[in-house]
């Protein structure tokens, strides 16, 4: 098709701008509500991909994103820096949460305003990066939203915050100490005890001590050679937390979350609440230390035994599957859901529909509006009490979401 013009109406999930003409629904990235573009399109069916060629008329929206890997190399790792922050990103993710619950899910909700970060620069605390050979030396970066095969050198991430960056930047340094691969992954996180990092690729690591001494902010090193488990190399902290497992990177805002979900639980009156995706405990110990009996359920082996160290008995952690696990630690009075963004697996809703007879709650914290939606479909016998989304990811699609169900016969809470 010969170059379109396009008006942009909306932002879909995953941060493309949506616009219409001749009967298609065209989806182009890096466009923002308002936007008249020009666009190179190539239709399927209804739908059709735009790239952008031109602006004609920019929305009141738009803004110069800071950031030069952002338009220079098309960077995938956000899409949402060309839009306003309180004007342009958050209306766009509230009406992501709500097209979502409508379309999939098949609820109609009132979404309300999104708790805005504390920061919307230097919020993350962890950098995951891909490593590529590039000659006799290694590069490390991200892909560009269009070529996700392709990986640019990162200079910096204003997303990041600096120390993070400042220990890629050494650990780079130190390249010529890696492993021998073609490829590998790699990712730093700031902790109280300094920033750790977790290698994976490779099969053999001879030179890992030498790496360690020509990277001396790393405070702790994770290997997870091909085709075997993780390994904890050193690790120089007193507290030795899990940083290799999965938390929140917006450390402020996971703290906010995290008081919400709580309150939440507690508004139920529960004695027991299942704690499943717990992660390394925390809402599970803050539960605990208000008198409330927790079982967590938590995969990542590491993060469960740290959890199981901090929860008095009763309360109690299993490293497990949570589909697999939760039918032999209920019945319960909440349940709360923090799944990866791939949402739950059918066993976990099919259990909760069996037990909706029991349950007074359950408080799903979602990073993907989409699988919540799927998810909340196959629970009819609950309904939303209430709904609040946290922007944990400024600059990007993402957003979290929690939602508290109660079963159709149980009043609401006060």
């Amino acid at each position: 098709m010969p170059p379109t013009t396009v008006t942009i109406d909306s932002i879909a999930a995953g941060g493309d701008g949506v616009g219409r003409t001749g009967g298609l629904v065209v989806f182009t990235p890096r466009t923002a509500p308002g936007d008249v573009v020009v666009a190179d399109i190539s239709a399927k069916g209804r739908f059709a991909r735009g790239k952008l060629r031109e602006v004609v008329t920019p929305s009141t929206l738009r803004i110069d994103p800071p950031c030069p890997h952002y338009t220079r190399d098309k960077c995938g790792g956000c899409q949402l820096q060309h839009l306003s922050y309180g004007e342009g990103q958050l209306p766009a993710k509230r009406n992501i949460i709500r097209d979502s619950l409508q379309r999939i899910g098949k609820r109609t909700v009132d979404v309300p305003p999104i708790v805005r970060s504390p920061k919307e620069w230097r919020y993350r605390n962890k950098l995951t990066l891909a490593m590529r050979r590039r000659g006799g030396r290694w590069i490390a970066g991200l892909h560009p939203y269009d070529d996700p095969a392709r990986v640019f050198a990162l200079s910096d991430c204003p997303i990041t915050d600096s120390l993070v960056v400042a220990a890629w930047r050494e650990i780079m340094n130190a390249d010529s100490m890696l492993p021998d691969a073609i490829e590998l992954r790699g990712s730093v996180r700031r902790t109280s005890g300094g920033p750790t990092f977790v290698l994976s690729g490779g099969r053999r690591w001879s030179e890992w001590e030498r790496f360690a001494a020509a990277a001396p902010s790393i405070s702790a090193l994770w290997w997870e050679p091909v085709e075997q488990e993780r390994r904890l190399l050193f690790d120089k902290r007193s507290d030795r937390a899990p940083s290799a497992s999965f938390a929140q990177v917006n450390a402020e805002m996971a703290d906010i979350l995290r008081e919400y979900v709580v309150t939440r639980v507690l508004d139920q009156e529960p004695r027991t609440v299942v704690d499943a995706y717990a992660g390394a405990g925390h809402a599970s110990i803050a539960l605990a230390e208000k008198g409330v009996t927790v079982t967590a359920i938590e995969l990542d082996r590491d993060a469960s035994q740290w959890a199981a160290e901090r929860l008095a008995a009763p309360s109690r952690s299993i490293s497990a599957r949570v589909e697999d696990a939760l039918p032999g630690v209920l019945p319960a009075d909440v349940v709360i859901l923090n799944p990866p963004r791939a949402g739950v697996d059918e066993r976990v809703t099919t259990t909760l529909e069996l037990e909706v007879g029991h349950l007074s709650a359950v408080v799903y914290v979602s990073c993907n509006p989409a699988t919540l939606a799927r998810d909340l479909g196959r629970m009819p016998s609950y309904e939303i009490e209430s709904l609040q989304a946290f922007d944990m990811f400024p600059q990007t699609a993402h957003v979290e979401t929690v939602c508290v169900l109660r079963p159709h016969s149980q009043p609401a809470s006060p």
